[in-house]
């Protein structure tokens, strides 16, 4: 009988941490919701893609710079496994079973390799990271494991911050003006 007991009030306390950890996710999404806002829909008629599409996992999106923060609005907090396409017009991430994330192109401020993103590590340059500004002005890192990781060079080329870009800027604007 004591062992019955003994079972009984695990199971209750298992279930009593896993409905706080609900709670806490929920309240976190809700706090979340009034700082960041509004995320941006994707536009109705895109044309094919410049870049991709690359499949993969979506691993999540974090408040930068932390790489933990995750954002627990909606379900862009939740994993899928995903497609990754690079349009004139910014970035698509469609989620299997979620909705779809949109980056619009003026919104990115970077794109790189990271080791790790929302509590899932990897090796070195296992999962590609953009940082981009959401309508409400927080910066939000939206990671995504692709299955291909080849296809990380040219993703990173699109950085608009990366110095060979700038230049590469630069030397076109000067012929031009010539």
């Amino acid at each position: 009988m004591s062992e019955v007991l003994i079972v009984v009030v695990v199971l209750i306390a298992w279930a009593g941490v896993v409905a706080l950890m609900l709670r806490g996710w929920r309240n976190r999404g809700r706090r979340q919701a009034q700082s960041l806002g509004a995320f941006p829909e994707p536009p109705a008629d895109l044309p094919a893609p410049l870049v991709g599409p690359d499949t993969g996992l979506y691993v999540g999106s974090t408040i930068a710079p932390s790489w933990q923060d995750r954002v627990a609005v909606g379900d862009y907090g939740d994993r899928a496994s995903a497609e990754l396409s690079r349009y004139p017009q910014g970035i698509l991430i469609a989620r299997s079973g979620a909705n779809p994330i949109w980056i619009p192109v003026g919104a990115i401020t970077a794109i790189r390799t990271e080791r790790g993103l929302a509590g899932k590590v990897m090796s070195a340059d296992g999962v590609l990271v953009i940082r981009w500004v959401l309508p409400s002005g927080t910066e939000i890192d939206s990671g995504f494991r692709g299955d291909d990781k080849a296809r990380y060079p040219s993703w990173v080329a699109l950085d608009p911050t990366r110095p060979e870009r700038e230049h590469s800027n630069s030397a076109e604007e000067n012929g031009t003006e010539q």
